[in-house]
């Protein structure tokens, strides 16, 4: 440790005695020697609140402090605004003392910021993947002038650009700028929660011809603090008149009552943040608006004051920023509503605890939420809250699951006992990615020949699985579709119809986005949605509610007022990636009798009927369960994307040999539909097509382009269905599923 400390600037010396740290972290020490002593890339993976910016930028700034780059030496790339404004104010009090620039670059940053960095390109550069895209596309010319000595580029939450386009965005495009700017830079990723450093690792040096360094760091034991309670919506609750074994975390009781006749869950929530800083996770901006709305109306009905914050991905700048602002004052104690915007690194000081209601989709996230808590030397701690209507007394089998239940038993158990985390995404044919990067190419650089365009867009590691073949059919269709031309001399340009695309703010961006209208309030604005309701109508934003009294169509602007009430907010679909592991998982907690110590009263009493009933009827042991007369449900147990090929592959592989109809089914737990065929013929017919050749092109319906992504519907029709075959349907897992079936659980039938 005394030879990385001792290696150290003296300002950053002078910053670490500053702030009475007695000795660096273990992180720190092999982050030290990974950048000082190698040449290679590195990921740092340590626990939330390890100090992982620290100790990526303290080595970092020693041999900027030692040789000063010509030019921005460093280029920081986050995946949240939010994020970014957090790491500039941590990185400016660091860098203040050595006169290293901190430049910070998004959306929501002063024109006269940005000019400033332009005129004199130095110290460190902090930047979105989006903001990065906006620069090599309108500021081309300047890229050598700013880059010429890049040494590092440092890319934090690391894991959160692992499973989709925008991953693939951020790997392109350091890959197109380094090509511009003609320097190799190390990459130095960071994140909590990683599920497999290694192919992390060589994710995160493609293309850049070093090894990569990977320290393991002994991480303490941490002690948790998690509770789970579950509630109905309405009715009496799960363990009311009964005596409920469960080893309870010790909770203190209620310091305040929410009203008589609250939603019980939501009113559990109001009860247990009073005097208390906390977030309250929720799964899509449309229950956050719900959620907050409700807790602010408990607030009202109790003549209290509101103590209730909003954060979501559709509100304006200065909403987000007050949020932030007041979470991070320790002497505030209010509480958050948000999404996922609060879930990546922002220190948001003395947390006291986090709420999660239902369970996230991923394990990832489930670690991210609860590591926002936990700062300061106190235990992490996340109170679950799990809700649900109660089951109708007729209600068919599948839908009285708790399913949220288990997905959260499941979730925390799978990193109690496996430590496991979702590995990477990276196998994907991203064609929608092809299309923007083929666009932002050619309009930064102008007119290219077609082989100059392929061997500056096809040969960028990510698309190492897209064939020669396929760019040529998706180039004819962009010159079909005037999205590119020809030009005389035979080059290629962008064309009328893409220069619509690539000249609107939005294009910068490879995640999806609805049209939106901004929404103001006087000269307030609050946020945006996606589709405006009538003059008249109410809309729900910022977590309130507004009459909407004008809509400027042209502009997408709508005027309202504030008023009483409570309506749904929409901002558009939320869809879930649920890894196969987890399934299995959750089939497991049905399975086992053991309870698990955060399980509160009724959430225990809850999974106490859940098992059995699931253990009545078979559909814990059993993958086939008949649920009256013609109708059965198929409970696979898989994740997402082998889940859909599973639909898929019943409906065409195997329907006509079964006689099915009705398939209905409710992703990603079961399946259900009616069936003239018996158990037994079922597993014989679907063995027999397991062991067929299959192309997965196959499982792609008549007609169907199954658009997943932004770009796609620039993409020929052909190579949209054969990116959603080869890149999105989990053909493999379906298939070992179906092997691993025992004969004797479709024998077993009444």
């Amino acid at each position: 440790m005394s030879n990385v400390f001792d290696r150290y600037a003296p300002f950053v010396q002078d910053f670490i005695y500053r702030n009475g740290w007695e000795s660096l972290r273990a992180i720190q020490v092999a982050a030290g020697d990974a950048i000082f002593n190698t040449e290679d890339n590195v990921l740092l993976t340590a626990s939330t609140a390890s100090g992982k910016t620290e100790a990526a930028f303290f080595p970092i700034l020693t041999l900027f402090d030692e040789d000063m780059p010509r030019s921005v030496g460093a280029i920081y790339i986050g995946p949240l605004k939010a994020l970014i404004n957090d790491q500039f104010m941590r990185l400016n009090d660091l860098c203040e003392q050595a006169q290293i620039p901190v430049w910070h670059w998004h959306g929501d940053v002063s024109q006269s910021h940005k000019s400033r960095m332009l005129k004199k390109p130095s110290g460190i550069l902090q930047i979105t993947p989006e903001s990065l895209e906006a620069m090599l596309l309108r500021k081309h010319a300047e890229i050598v002038r700013l880059f010429c000595d890049l040494r590092f580029i440092v890319i934090d939450e690391v894991h959160s650009l692992m499973r989709g386009d925008r991953g693939g965005q951020t790997l392109c495009l350091i890959e197109r700028l380094c090509a511009l700017a003609g320097v190799n830079p190390r990459r130095i990723g960071l994140s909590a929660t990683i599920g497999d450093p290694e192919s992390t690792g060589r994710f995160l040096s493609s293309g850049t011809g070093r090894g990569v360094v990977i320290p393991k760091i002994e991480s303490k034991g941490t002690r948790w603090r998690l509770s789970m309670e579950h509630f109905y919506v309405q009715g009496p609750q799960a363990a009311e008149g009964k005596a409920v074994q469960t080893a309870q975390p010790v909770l203190e009781s209620a310091t305040d009552t929410a009203p008589q006749n609250a939603d019980p869950g939501i009113g559990y929530i109001f009860e247990h943040t009073r005097g208390k800083k906390c977030l309250v996770f929720v799964n899509s901006r449309e229950e956050c608006e719900a959620v907050t709305t409700t807790l602010r109306q408990y607030c009202e009905a109790r003549h209290e004051p509101d103590r209730f914050l909003i954060h979501h991905g559709n509100l304006s700048a200065s909403y987000r920023e007050t949020a932030e602002e007041v979470m991070k004052d320790d002497a505030q104690t209010q509480t958050t509503v948000t999404t996922a915007t609060l879930e990546l690194g922002i220190d948001v000081g003395r947390l006291e605890r986090a709420f999660q209601i239902d369970a996230p989709f991923m394990v990832s996230s489930f670690l991210q939420r609860l590591g926002r808590t936990g700062r300061r030397d106190q235990p992490p701690e996340m109170w679950f809250v799990m809700r649900e209507d109660m089951p109708m007394v007729r209600a068919m089998l599948p839908t009285t699951v708790p399913w949220k239940l288990l997905q959260g038993i499941a979730l925390v158990q799978l990193y109690l006992e496996q430590r496991w985390v979702e590995p990477p995404k990276l196998d994907r044919l991203p064609f929608s990615l092809l299309y923007h990067q083929t666009m932002s190419t050619l309009a930064s650089c102008g007119e290219l020949t077609a082989a100059e365009l392929a061997s500056r867009v096809l040969t960028l590691s990510f698309f190492h699985r897209i064939s020669k073949d396929d760019y040529r059919e998706l180039l004819r269709h962009l010159i079909e579709t005037e999205q590119i031309q020809r030009t005389e001399q035979g080059g290629l340009i962008v064309g009328l119809a893409g220069e619509r695309v690539i000249n609107s703010f939005k294009f910068y961006a490879v995640f999806q986005e609805s049209e939106e209208y901004t929404v103001r309030c006087g000269s307030q604005e609050l946020g945006t949605i996606v589709m405006p309701p009538p003059v008249g109508e109410k809309i729900a934003l910022a977590g309130h509610v507004w009459i909407v009294e004008e809509i400027d169509h042209k502009r997408r602007v709508i005027y309202c007022e504030q008023v009483k009430g409570k309506v749904p907010a929409y901002f558009g679909e939320c869809a879930g990636d649920i890894h196969t592991k987890v399934l299995e998982r959750m089939r497991q907690v049905l399975q086992e009798d053991r309870s698990y110590p955060y399980l509160m009263q009724n959430a225990s009493a809850r999974l106490t009927h859940a098992r059995m009933t699931a253990r009545n009827s078979g559909a814990s042991t059993r993958p086939l369960v008949c649920l009256g007369g013609n109708m059965w449900c198929l409970f696979p147990w898989l994740g997402t994307y082998a889940f859909f090929a599973m639909e898929r592959f019943l409906k065409r592989r195997c329907g006509d040999r079964l006689g099915l109809s009705a398939l209905d089914p409710v992703r990603p737990y079961f399946i259900q539909f009616k069936m003239k065929a018996d158990p037994l013929t079922f597993f014989t017919v679907l063995r027999e097509e397991a062991e067929k050749p299959i192309d997965p092109m196959e499982l792609v319906y008549p007609n169907e382009v199954p658009i997943f992504e932004k770009y796609d519907e620039y993409v020929p029709q052909s190579l949209v269905r054969k990116g959603f075959a080869y890149g999105i349907l989990n053909i493999r897992e379906m298939l070992e599923r179906i092997r691993s079936w025992d004969i004797e659980d479709f024998r077993r039938f009444d």
